[in-house]
C-alpha cells in the first residue's frame, strides 16, 4: 500500500481513542527517498529510550515490489511526534522484512525480523541509543519460513507469536517459547481457541503484530493482529483479543518429545470484550 504516513493514536483505558495524527510523514516529490508515496511502510514499533530521552520508531522499509527488504528508523522527542527520519539498512547485511523490537527488563532492546526470503527469523540486540544493531545475531527457527513476529516475556520466559507465510491470506499461527531471547526456541503449538477449526486455523482471520501486557494482571496479555483486506489494503482492519499464559502445554517438542516446563499460550476468540473494570493503565 503506498505510504500515507505513520499515524499515532492515545488513550487511558485502550477503549477510548484520541487521534493524535499523522506523526510521520510520506515524502511527496522525492522519489528516491525511502518515505516516498509509492513506496512501502509496514509494522511501526516505537520504544523510549531512557540514555538519550528519544522516542524511536523502527519500521519495515521496501519497495512496491518488495526488493529493498530493509528497516528504517525515527527519533522523536515525544511519542506523538512529529519522528524525524534517519534513514534505512539492512540489518547485519541482511534482508529484513516483517519485524519487530522487543525492550528487556533490564533496558537491552532487540530487533527481530524475517530474513533470507522469509524463510528465517533473525534477532539480535540494538546499540545503547537503539539506532542501530549490534554484530550480535543469531538465526532461529530456520527453514521454518515464519513472519510476523510478536514477543513479549513473562516470568522469565520469553514467548512469541508467530505466521506462516501465505501473503495477504492468513494462515496457522504459532507460539513459541525460550529461556534466552537469542535462543534457542522452542515451537509450543497453534495458541489459538474458540470458534470453529477453520477459525482457529487461519488465526481467526488475522495475522500477529503485537502482544502487549496487562499491568496488574499477571499472565495477562493482548493480542494484537492485522486482519488483511487483499482487495483494498489501505481498509485492513485490526483485531485485538486476551492473551492468557497459563495451564499446561498440549504439544511436545518436536526433537526429544518431551513436554515443555512452560505453561500454555492461549488467544482467545470473542466478538466483543471488554477488559475488568478494575483495571487501569499505569502511569
Amino acid at each position: 500500500v503506498d505510504i500515507i504516513g505513520v499515524g499515532c493514536y492515545s488513550s487511558k483505558d485502550l477503549w477510548t481513542w484520541k487521534n493524535e495524527g499523522i506523526v510521520l510523514t510520506a515524502e511527496e516529490s522525492n522519489e528516491t527517498h525511502d518515505l516516498h508515496k509509492s513506496n512501502v511502510l509496514e509494522r511501526p514499533k516505537v520504544i523510549y529510550n531512557e540514555n538519550t530521552g528519544k522516542y524511536v520508531m523502527w519500521m519495515h522499509i521496501d519497495d512496491a515490489n518488495y526488493t529493498k527488504a530493509a528497516v528504517g528508523i525515527a527519533v522523536s522527542d515525544y511519542p506523538t511526534g512529529p519522528f524525524d527520519y534517519l534513514g534505512s539498512q539492512r540489518p547485519h547485511g541482511y534482508e529484513s522484512r516483517d519485524m519487530t523490537v522487543f525492550k528487556d527488563d533490564d533496558g537491552v532492546a532487540y530487533l527481530i525480523y524475517s530474513s533470507e526470503d522469509n524463510s528465517e527469523l533473525h534477532i539480535g540486540p540494538l546499540t545503547k541509543d537503539y539506532l542501530d544493531v549490534k554484530p550480535d545475531i543469531r538465526r532461529i527457527l530456520v527453514g521454518q519460513h515464519r513472519e510476523a513476529p510478536a514477543l513479549f516475556k513473562y516470568r522469565g520466559t520469553y514467548y512469541m507469536i508467530t505466521s506462516g507465510c501465505t501473503g495477504w491470506a492468513p494462515n496457522e499461527a504459532l507460539a513459541h517459547a525460550a529461556d534466552s531471547i537469542m535462543g534457542p526456541w522452542e515451537t509450543m503449538g497453534n495458541p489459538c481457541i474458540g470458534g470453529n477449526k477453520m477459525f482457529r486455523l487461519a488465526t481467526f482471520f488475522s495475522q500477529s503484530t503485537f502482544v502487549i501486557p496487562l499491568p496488574g494482571i499477571p499472565g495477562s496479555y493482548i493480542f494484537m493482529a492485522d486482519r488483511w483486506n487483499p482487495a483494498d489494503l489501505s481498509d485492513s482492519r485490526y483485531v485485538w483479543l486476551p492473551l492468557i499464559v497459563g495451564g499446561p502445554a498440549d504439544r511436545p517438542f518436536e526433537f526429544n518429545f518431551g513436554f515443555p516446563l512452560w505453561p500454555r499460550v492461549s488467544i482467545y476468540w470473542h466478538r466483543k470484550w471488554r477488559l475488568p473494570s478494575s483495571w487501569r493503565v499505569t502511569k
